[in-house]
């Protein structure tokens, strides 16, 4: 009989279907461009129903739109262990944020049924729907549909271009009426546990392959607007302008300054100008605010912190102030057990146990809400990520995949419904 601590994943198949998800929305300058529900999007999505099929998988598509690929185990009753993550990217992104946990997952089914390895629970790898958020301003949409917390809002946000959720979903052949039916119950999955690329540097530091995530921060999306009186550039005396961008100048370091002393990160990812002409004082200024933290109650206070700053500053030079928060997710911990299995996996394969909190989110952050969850991060290379230099070693991936294929086989032997 096999033994299941001898297996390994097929690296090299997993590589190539790395290499070739890469292709689709890739540009002349190495960056990958799949956002959610674009042409390329459902493009790599037909080739990950490719793959779930040859892997020998149940494949369906839930009613967010998530796909799934389904090992069948031997007791159909008992809650099933999933893996997964996104192939949607941001704009000119890398090849592999989302794509590695969504084909590590499909190799690492593949390799438990050609090796002919027992397992009571049934195993799924998904794919889910829209994790980014870049196109519409909402992230974690398929997961938090799937976890129950789907909200019919998100169908009115527009894109870039200004296509409708609810329109692009009806293109992609995704009913917006029924989305919420895509909800599980705490019943049906037993564990969830993603593979992701780190997204930094900590691991590189260490020289170490894979870290094993205790924790993920939550974020908060604040979307602000200054307005002031757009005049000539010339005619206007300093003193009599109602310039929004010197105070948006002074925002933006205050922001910085709170998240240092709550010991988050802040990020301002946008900045928009208008009219945006070089001869003009701008009249408006419209620029976003990522907020992350480990903490929840600290999240909070530096949410609060931050509004009550810029507040005081648009007071002070008599402009006016809209703060709109477009997003938001609490932080996560993970399952003292599957962490534990995470570390018995690592052993298996020789590596070390390193863990770490991870300052990403993921669709573990909304499939916590469903099950408990575990978090296998893989080393980047300089730890670039949202860039076309993002990279992670062949031999990385293959690290970090075989850590996930041993903890599935050991969380999916016993049922204990």
């Amino acid at each position: 009989m096999l033994n299941p601590l001898s297996v390994q994943i097929n690296s090299e198949r997993l590589w190539t279907s790395l290499e070739a998800l890469g292709q689709i929305g890739a540009d002349e300058q190495g960056g990958i461009t799949r956002l959610s529900l674009t042409d390329e999007e459902l493009t790599g999505r037909q080739f990950v129903m490719s793959l779930m099929a040859d892997a020998g998988l149940e494949v369906r598509q839930d009613e967010a739109g998530n796909l799934i690929g389904v090992l069948a185990g031997e007791d159909p009753d008992a809650a099933v262990i999933a893996t997964g993550s996104h192939i949607d990217t941001v704009i000119q992104g890398g090849r592999f944020d989302g794509a590695l946990g969504v084909l590590a997952g499909i190799e690492v089914l593949r390799t438990i049924k050609e090796q002919g390895i027992r397992h009571a629970r049934s195993l799924e790898v998904i794919c889910f729907t829209d994790e980014e958020g870049v196109r519409f301003g909402a992230g974690y949409l398929g997961s938090r549909a799937m976890s129950g917390g789907w909200d019919d809002q998100w169908l009115e946000l527009k894109d870039a271009n200004g296509f409708s959720l609810k329109e692009v979903m009806e293109n992609a052949g995704v009913s917006p009426g029924t989305v919420a039916l895509a909800s599980r119950s705490r019943q049906s999955i037993q564990a969830y546990v993603e593979l992701h690329i780190e997204q930094g540097r900590v691991l590189e530091a260490l020289g170490t392959s894979v870290g094993i995530a205790t924790a993920i921060y939550g974020h908060c999306w604040l979307e602000v607007t200054v307005r002031g009186r757009a005049d000539h550039a010339g005619t206007t005396p300093m003193k009599l302008r109602q310039d929004p961008l010197t105070a948006t100048a002074a925002q933006l370091l205050a922001i910085e300054q709170i998240a240092v002393e709550h010991g988050g990160v802040a990020t301002i990812g946008t900045l928009k100008l208008a009219p945006g002409a070089i001869n003009v004082i701008p009249g408006e200024v419209v620029y976003s605010v990522d907020l992350r933290h480990e903490e929840a109650e600290k999240l909070l206070q530096m949410e609060i912190a931050i509004r009550e700053a810029l507040t005081g500053i648009v007071e002070e030079k008599s402009l006016s102030l809209s703060i709109i928060a477009t997003d938001s997710a609490p932080p996560v911990r993970s399952s003292q057990m599957i962490m534990d299995t995470l570390a018995e996996s690592c052993r298996i394969n020789e590596l070390p146990e390193h863990y770490m909190v991870c300052g990403a989110g993921h669709d573990a952050v909304a499939m916590n809400e469903l099950t408990d969850i575990g978090l296998i991060l893989v080393r980047s290379r300089d730890g670039i990520s949202h860039h076309p230099l993002e990279w992670s070693s062949p031999e990385d991936c293959e690290a970090g995949a075989n850590v996930l294929l041993h903890t599935l086989i050991k969380l999916s032997i016993e049922s204990n419904k």
